[in-house]
């Protein structure tokens, strides 16, 4: 079916619900605030930004996959994981384009697109939160539980925790499979958006959604995460490890780079989700603030959803040395200063017990 005819049957659809259905007859003064602004800014700002990232996305967890199957065994506990995790954000950053695309002119890509486009931008979103969170969690019980753990920490145990992650997500992301269609603006041509329901149902699942996104996908796995890492910090304090300051120093910055880009986008979804339900009529001052503040808080969300499996691997002493051998064979005037550390590194962890939870 070609976009006119798309158009025209959504018309038909419209203009019949429109005489039958009394819900769709508003009896009071609708206020329509001017997007123009906003849409402009949008269509300078999210293409550049998505373009970025989606580079950025790819470098970054290809370089970590490179160095997983080069240096690593592939089906050890933590590995699967984060082999997951970097699957998540590449399934993430491939719909990256297709957004940038239609923010520069509209969504020229057709209907079957734009459902899989706006699911594999959500399963990848979802599941790369879900993810992040479960590697904390593994980290938690190698730390802190290391005896019990080291019975339940088994390839199974990781496989059926990425499947159920996995299911969740596209559990999650079911919505726009259903409601996301092509139909043709007046004002922004052909769009990529929720319709095909009534505006009232359609508001009810973007309330949902919204309250979905903060609660279980932001609320929870910050919850979790200051958990695991206050446990892995105490745990740390009370052994003779001799790297103990460098390593609560790691955390430190996990906990507040997971904060700091995380929080300020779930305090916009939140209020996007309270106004939305307020009866109270809002300004277009403040209606245009908040679209504002979400393409900012936005990107510097999906910028840490990108570039996670490179700040949560390097890290650790044993991604860095796998990093520094590869740009050995890379640049070969590295090669002696490869060899003094290499033997500074082994004098050292002669000195010291291996850990399981090595910075």
């Amino acid at each position: 079916m070609s976009s006119e005819e798309d158009y025209r049957a959504f018309l038909e659809m419209f203009e019949g619900n429109s005489s039958t259905d009394p819900s769709y007859v508003v009896s009071e003064t609708v206020k329509l605030c001017p997007k123009k602004a906003v849409n402009q800014f949008g269509a300078k700002f999210i293409p550049v930004f998505y373009c970025a990232i989606f580079l950025l996305s790819y470098l970054g967890n290809g370089l970590v996959l490179f160095i997983i199957y080069k240096f690593e065994k592939l089906g050890t506990v933590t590995n699967i994981f984060l082999l997951n995790l970097v699957l998540s954000n590449l399934l993430f950053a491939s719909s990256l384009p297709f957004w940038a695309t239609y923010h520069l002119s509209e969504w020229i890509f057709g209907v079957v697109l734009c459902k899989m486009v706006s699911s594999a931008y959500f399963i990848g979103f979802y599941s790369s939160i879900l993810f992040l969170t479960l590697m904390t969690f593994d980290r938690y019980l190698a730390v802190v539980h290391a005896v019990a753990a080291a019975k339940s920490r088994k390839r199974a145990y990781a496989i059926t925790a990425s499947v159920v992650v996995w299911c969740i997500s596209i559990v999650a992301s079911l919505k726009e499979l259903v409601f996301k269609n092509v139909w043709k603006s007046v004002s922004n041509g052909l769009t990529c958006e929720e319709s095909g329901y009534s505006e009232s149902t359609m508001e009810r699942w973007r309330q949902f959604t919204n309250y979905q996104q903060f609660l279980l996908f932001f609320l929870l796995p910050l919850t979790m995460v200051m958990y695991c890492y206050i446990s892995i910090t105490v745990r740390i304090l009370s052994t003779r490890m001799k790297e103990k300051c460098r390593a609560i120093k790691l955390i430190f910055v996990i906990i507040f780079t997971f904060f700091a880009c995380w929080t300020p986008y779930n305090i916009v979804i939140l209020l996007r989700a309270l106004q939305d339900t307020s009866k109270e009529e809002d300004s277009c001052f403040d209606s245009d603030s908040l679209d504002y503040a979400l393409y900012v808080t936005r990107n510097i969300a999906y910028l840490y959803c990108c570039i996670s499996p490179v700040f949560y691997t390097f890290v650790g002493k044993k991604f860095q040395s796998h990093f520094r051998r590869l740009m050995a064979k890379k640049i070969p005037c590295l090669k002696r200063h490869m060899s003094a550390s290499s033997q500074s590194t082994r004098s050292t962890s002669q000195r010291t017990p291996h850990s399981a939870y090595e910075y």
